[in-house]
């Protein structure tokens, strides 16, 4: 009456039945992810600048430093009492800080100046926002452009 004529009884653990297989939701499946081929020469960095790269590099060398040596610093300090050797490496560590910042800001502005000038060569020395020629080029330069000319300025040769 209660059992199935099949099952005889029998009770199965750990595996679903059909109604259970029936009611459970598809898998998802994950979306496919480039990788880069991790054979040790690292072929995939040369897509990346130069310059990008050794900032990169350097920068996470400074900050794997300051990261160990600030938290270091106060444990040596405080577990082992060493107070010179403990405040020295945390000075050493907001040092490798400072210098992680620098570091990216010299990369940034390195970057800016490498956009200001591709942005130049772009414009043929007209500047972009008004059409006025930039660095003095007497080629596009009118007779009226200047600080003193606007529209209410008398521009005859009488005085």
């Amino acid at each position: 009456m209660f059992f199935d004529e099949d099952d005889e009884g029998e009770v199965s653990f750990g595996e679903s039945s059909d109604a259970e297989r029936d009611m459970t939701p598809d898998i998802p499946k994950a979306p496919s992810v480039k990788t880069f081929d991790d054979d040790g020469d690292f072929s995939a960095a040369g897509d990346v600048d130069g310059d990008t790269l050794r900032a990169f590099v350097v920068a996470v060398i400074y900050a794997n430093a300051a990261v160990l040596l600030v938290a270091l610093g106060p444990l040596v300090w405080f577990f082992e009492g060493w107070s010179r050797i403990g405040a020295g490496l945390l000075v050493v560590g907001a040092l490798a800080g400072i210098r992680t910042y620098q570091t990216y800001r010299a990369w940034d502005r390195s970057r800016e100046g490498a956009e200001d000038e591709d942005d130049d060569a772009e414009n043929d020395g007209v500047d972009p926002v008004n059409g006025d020629p930039v660095n003095g080029d007497p080629a596009n330069a009118d007779e009226d452009v200047g600080p003193a000319t606007g529209p209410d300025r008398d521009r005859s040769s009488e005085p």
